[in-house]
């Protein structure tokens, strides 16, 4: 009989060293990965990160989250360096002479330097965000839904984490998707076309429902009802398709339109708190479950990300959807931390 895989990611590290935090073996093999390759480092870190910062937000289900104990999250495990080679000779001392003081000061001051090059590498990577959010004039935050009436009388649902600006003139309607999620119900006006941008993706209608996702490297266009024409502009590559009721776009920054259809009936069923697995990977459901938790959702193993799933899981209770989906998968839930839970099948 095989045992488990050993950890090859951070956030299977993670989860093995929060459970067997005085296990100095696993510390230790743990110390090597993290010296393995840079990119483990990387990834540890940002992983820290988040999970420091899930620390510092109570979860929206705190009920369900929060342990019995009602203890916060434990301090992740220390990282340390790998022990030397047996051969390798020990370092020598570098003792200060008695008439040279150490030279504390300079390290504090580049230690310093190096601090407050970070917090400006990460107000540069925020701040246009959190911008774009303040100039935006419809806002929810995680796990919130809004519903919003437009002046012409059109509808926009938003999704949870989601942001957008509205202009409508006697010429021309046009909403931008800042960030998120966003299903539009359009009231027709032939005088004045109905259009909605997600950076340099357009999606033009008349009057129609349909849905515009906006991700980090590519905007998603899924139609309910009627015809819509989306379109990517500038760049070196632009990109023109017409969709009607089922079928989907997906562009990115380069490169033709992916297309597809699927159920007209399924698409933006998250308006009535709902997600919808036609043979979907387990990690794509997950994907949808997320926004609506606060908290790390980790799918531990490719193999358990991969699975093929068919179901109708409840927005509403996210944390008994995440079982469901597990329970059909042979998987089950662990909860490390209030902030943390695994699916896993080891």
């Amino acid at each position: 009989m095989t045992g488990p895989l050993p950890p090859q990611t951070a956030a299977d590290w993670l989860v093995v060293l929060l459970d067997a935090p005085d296990d100095a073996g696993l510390a230790a093999a743990f110390a090597r990965w993290h010296a393995a390759d840079p990119r483990h480092a990387d990834d540890w870190a940002a992983l820290a990160r988040t999970y420091q910062v899930m620390g510092m937000a109570m979860p929206v289900h705190e009920a369900a989250w929060r342990d019995a104990s009602g203890a916060g999250p434990r301090p992740l495990p220390p990282v340390h360096a790998p022990p030397p080679p047996v051969h390798a000779p020990p370092a020598p001392l570098d003792r200060p002479s008695a008439n040279r003081p150490p030279a504390k000061r300079p390290r504090r001051r580049a230690a310093a330097l190096v601090a407050m090059a970070m917090a400006a590498c990460v107000a540069v990577a925020i701040l246009p965000a959190q911008l774009a959010r303040w100039t935006a004039d419809h806002v929810t935050g995680h796990a919130e839904t809004a519903q919003v009436t437009l002046p012409d009388g059109s509808r926009v649902r938003l999704a949870p984490d989601s942001a957008i600006r509205v202009d409508l003139t006697g010429i021309g309607r046009r909403v931008s998707l800042i960030e998120g999620r966003a299903f539009f119900e359009v009231t027709a006006d032939p005088a004045r076309p109905f259009q909605v941008t997600a950076g340099d993706v357009s999606a033009t209608v008349l009057g129609t429902a349909f849905e515009v996702r906006r991700g980090d490297d590519d905007t998603r266009i899924a139609v309910r009802e009627g015809r819509v024409r989306v379109a990517r502009h500038g760049g070196s590559s632009p990109a023109d398709a017409v969709l009607q009721a089922g079928d989907w776009a997906t562009l990115g920054d380069t490169g033709a339109p992916r297309l597809g259809h699927r159920a007209a009936r399924d698409i933006a069923v998250w308006t009535d708190g709902q997600v919808i697995a036609r043979d979907r990977p387990v990690a794509e459901v997950v994907d949808e479950l997320r926004p609506y938790l606060t908290g790390l959702v980790l799918v531990r193993g490719d193999d358990l990300a991969r699975q093929p799933l068919t179901g109708v899981y409840n927005l509403t209770d996210p944390l008994a959807a995440l079982r469901a989906i597990a329970s059909a998968q042979h998987a089950h839930i662990r909860q490390i931390t209030p902030w943390i839970v695994v699916m896993s099948k080891d």
